[in-house]
């Protein structure tokens, strides 16, 4: 048998399960329904496409934030040299080589 209950399953009753003083062709053998596992694989399913979302949801929202920092960061930035009072033009210096220093002396 490859279940416990095969037995009772295929309609087989055994003696000792069977009242003492009844006829064994009067006994019914009642079977429930076999588990339906609809209900719980569609649970696992919107629970997974839920968080699923929440990651989505959140990490759109983080990425939002950080792109506004970067933004309000780039911004300021470049609005320091006004507010400051160094507004014009910046130039870069740009260090020469001592040996080029020689070279070009006015």
């Amino acid at each position: 048998m490859i279940r416990p209950d095969a037995q009772l399953r295929a309609g087989h009753v055994p003696a000792d399960l069977i009242p003492p003083g009844t006829d064994p062709r009067s006994v019914v053998i009642v079977h429930t329904t076999p588990r339906s596992w609809t209900g719980p694989v569609l649970l696992v399913l919107v629970a997974m496409v839920g968080l699923c979302g929440l990651v989505y949801i959140t990490t759109v929202a983080v990425l939002s934030l950080v792109q506004v920092a970067a933004t309000t960061a780039a911004a300021i930035k470049a609005a320091v040299p006004t507010l400051v009072g160094g507004g014009g033009l910046v130039t870069l210096a740009i260090k020469t080589p001592k040996s080029d220093r020689k070279s070009t002396k006015r």
